[in-house]
């Protein structure tokens, strides 16, 4: 059975990204690596929060998202998205279908939608859809539940939740973050790596 731990980066820009636009729906998509039967999803590269249909920038967004992935040897692995509204965990038909494009390329692509109600506690605000054999998706329902001890999806450090909270609450981060949205509007704005926004090693 395939795997799935989130490193520190991708999460925490998944994070962001939500918190920097609460009211709006956000959506990007994962990139990683694989080995054996483990997935490494190691970034997150933002696309839209302006999003509602599969529209040409979101074309762009994916097409230029998938070069940057190649370019830094990782592939695209997966799609996360966010709604507007707080209770609404739905993954929606444009989200089906972007993650069935990435799936067209990585067999295992998983989706993932944000957990509006667990955003600012301690546990992975985060939902995992996957495929079914009608290639429709639906929330993962195996056991252990994701994110818990001996799961197939976990976190690369179990106080990313927290330390994410941290990071838009008291440093702000959220607000050095931009998508690729942000990009059209301010060229200079990175959207494809947002260094600015990650903690640097200590």
């Amino acid at each position: 059975m395939t795997s799935y731990t989130v490193a520190e980066p991708a999460y925490l820009k998944i994070f962001f990204h939500a918190a920097k636009h609460p009211h709006k729906p956000v959506n990007g998509v994962l990139l990683g690596t694989k080995s054996g039967s483990a997935v490494i999803i190691e970034d997150a590269v933002p696309l839209l929060h302006h999003w509602t249909s599969l529209s040409p920038m979101m074309e762009i967004g994916l097409d230029l998202a998938a070069q940057y992935a190649e370019s830094v040897d990782m592939k695209l692995v997966g799609y996360y998205q966010a709604s507007d509204r707080l209770d609404d965990t739905s993954l929606v038909p444009v989200g089906e279908k972007v993650a069935g494009k990435i799936r067209a390329g990585f067999s295992d692509a998983v989706a993932f939608v944000i957990d509006g109600e667990k955003l600012g506690t301690d546990e992975a605000a985060l939902i995992p859809y996957v495929p079914t054999p009608s290639s429709s998706w639906r929330p993962y329902a195996g056991e252990p539940a994701p994110f818990s001890p001996n799961s197939t999806f976990k976190l690369a450090s179990s106080d990313l939740p927290r330390r994410a909270v941290i990071l838009v609450r008291d440093e702000h981060r959220h607000q050095k973050f931009g998508d690729f949205d942000d990009h059209l509007e301010d060229v200079s704005i990175d959207w494809l790596r947002n260094k600015a926004c990650l903690p640097t090693p200590s």
